[in-house]
């Protein structure tokens, strides 16, 4: 962001490459899957050292990084990085920026990584030519990021599943959007059928 007009309007640069649905397509082979998990990696060392103060005010919370908390982006998906090739370079989206774990952009990102779908999305909608092996995903991920025990990892992404729900819930009922229109549609739903999924799924992953 390059700052504001006279009107208060956000004034952005402009990232040339792909994003959004095109950037499913990029975590489907290694190259991109790596590329994407070192990118987090990249990112959450260089904002290790950034301490915004306590006052400051992020979508869910007013707070500033406790201990070892990063400002995580909170929203790490395929869709959110500008891509070229198979090469990322840049991060996009940063409504949901708030201080956090690492663990818990890791485990965001896990669940549309490994991916945490059954295999027809997988094949149908998420450009894989074949159902994944997603243990062996989560593995190539997190040695890339440099998580050197995978164990816990499942759980972790449950819980963020779990937790994105609340959020939604929360801000809808604020009357923030898209999320209220997101539960008024139903989506709520589908989130709940999601970690359903990673419950009775996890052996495919774990």
């Amino acid at each position: 962001m390059l700052g504001f007009d006279e009107q208060g309007r956000e004034v952005l640069t402009w990232i040339d490459g792909e994003s959004g649905p095109d950037g499913w397509a990029k975590v489907v082979d290694d190259r991109g899957l790596i590329a994407f998990a070192r990118l987090l990696r990249e990112y959450h060392d260089a904002v290790a050292g950034y301490r915004p103060p306590d006052t400051t005010c992020w979508s869910t919370k007013t707070a500033g990084p406790a201990g070892d908390e990063v400002i995580c982006h909170g929203d790490f998906g395929p869709w959110n990085i500008a891509w070229r090739g198979s090469q990322p370079i840049g991060i996009l989206d940063w409504d949901h920026a708030r201080p956090a774990q690492r663990l818990h952009d890791v485990a965001y990102a896990l669940e549309y990584a490994a991916p945490f779908r059954d295999d027809a999305e997988c094949v149908r909608w998420l450009r894989y030519p074949r159902p994944p092996d997603r243990r062996r995903r989560l593995e190539v991920f997190a040695g890339a990021y440099g998580v050197t025990d995978t164990a816990g990892l499942v759980d972790a992404v449950i819980a963020v599943q779990e937790e994105g729900i609340d959020a939604v819930r929360r801000l809808a009922e604020q009357g923030h959007e898209p999320q209220a229109t997101w539960v008024a549609e139903g989506h709520l739903d589908e989130l709940r059928d999601r970690v359903a999924w990673s419950r009775a799924n996890r052996d495919l992953i774990d």
